[in-house]
């Protein structure tokens, strides 16, 4: 499917059999501390807020970036109608879901990492999922009494306080001292949401855990992070340069999570009837310089720690935007940047759930079922 956005074309694909296209790729890994162990650090904290202050300090840029993030917000919304399905096994049968057969309210909803609240504009809009076999779909946001939306950046997080989607839908705007820690009660929260910040946590497992808890009996998390092989071309378009003008290699795009490791931390975290799923969204840009430049009006700048710091030499930039065309370019001369999207979604265990029937007492062979096709 191709999207048409602000100043890029988008193409978004099912990706079904993760792959890494090149040894060199970085992959993140977890694990679970025991209690009272000292947390990895992987990203800097300090740099990342900085970032995201300075993306927001300009204002239109910061906006017209923007496209990546109210694309995922849209798609982990959309999943809201997919996470009533698991939890009501009844509407399997229709062919399609609307916010309307939505039965259920949610009077208090978190946005965990908020940004700049792109998700309650993604819930304020009317028939978020066209579909034209179904009638037009009200907004989300009348399934929702208040939004928390949570964000350590001030700067984000009120950028847009005045633009009209605050009228469809009440916002509290939360500015948090440290993401890894959330300030509120336990069983406070009727659904949380999060899209396009879970990557830069360092402690992963520790804040899953938090959402855990913060959410009420047989209530659904929904979230959504970079993962896998995101920006591969650009990642190894400059260590192919920087091997080439330097003798050597240094980290300029930030290690991410795996699929695999997702859904296995959402299990060991507490959460029941998971769902994960993989998607690329792959944006073509006019050259690699347009990339780089988006990705720090996005503050999705490089936050790792033990990065080299200043400026990649100009030597190194033009190898690197020769490479990327020489490998990854598409034949009208673009270069596309592959976002790989970790969707997820959990619901807070009760015991009125669906549970899994016993092993072994199907009565159907899903290999004769294989065999059919």
């Amino acid at each position: 499917m191709r999207l048409s956005i602000p100043s890029r074309l988008v193409r978004a694909q099912r990706a079904r059999n993760p792959v890494s296209f090149l040894a060199v790729n970085a992959r993140r890994m977890y694990a679970f501390q025991v209690s009272g162990g000292a947390t990895s650090q992987v990203f800097n904290p300090r740099t990342k807020w900085l970032q995201r202050e300075r993306a927001a300090a300009t204002v239109e840029e910061s906006r017209q970036a923007d496209y990546l993030k109210d694309e995922v917000a849209a798609r982990v919304c959309e999943r809201l109608l997919v996470s009533y399905l698991l939890n009501h096994p009844s509407d399997m049968t229709k062919s399609f879901l609307t916010s309307q057969d939505v039965k259920r309210h949610f009077p208090r909803v978190l946005d965990l990492g908020a940004n700049s609240c792109n998700i309650a504009r993604a819930l304020a809009r009317d028939d978020l999922d066209p579909n034209p076999d179904a009638p037009p779909s009200a907004p989300l946001a009348r399934k929702i009494t208040t939004l928390v939306a949570a964000d350590s950046s001030k700067g984000l997080l009120y950028r847009d306080a005045d633009q009209p989607f605050n009228n469809d839908i009440k916002i509290t705007r939360v500015v948090l001292n440290n993401e890894e820690t959330l300030p509120f009660d336990a069983e406070s929260f009727d659904m949380v949401l999060s899209s396009m910040s879970l990557h830069w946590i360092n402690d992963l497992p520790g804040v899953l855990a938090q959402i855990n808890k913060v959410l009420k009996p047989d209530c659904p998390f929904i979230g959504a992070m970079l993962g896998g092989d995101t920006l591969y071309e650009l990642r190894t378009s400059l260590q192919l340069a920087e091997q080439e003008r330097r003798g050597g290699i240094s980290p300029h795009v930030s290690p991410l999570a795996d699929v695999r490791d997702v859904g296995g931390l959402l299990q060991r975290t507490g959460f029941k009837m998971l769902t994960v799923d993989v998607e690329d969204i792959v944006v073509d840009y006019p050259d690699m310089f347009a990339l780089m430049q988006d990705l720090q009006a996005m503050g999705e700048g490089n936050a790792v720690l033990g990065r080299e710091m200043g400026p990649i030499g100009r030597d190194v930039l033009l190898a690197g935007d020769a490479i990327y065309r020489e490998l990854h370019g598409n034949e009208d001369g673009t270069l596309p940047a592959t976002f790989r999207i970790i969707h997820m979604i959990g619901w807070r265990e009760s015991p009125d759930q669906p549970k899994p029937l016993p092993r072994g007492t199907g009565e159907i062979n899903l290999k004769d079922v294989l065999e059919q096709k």
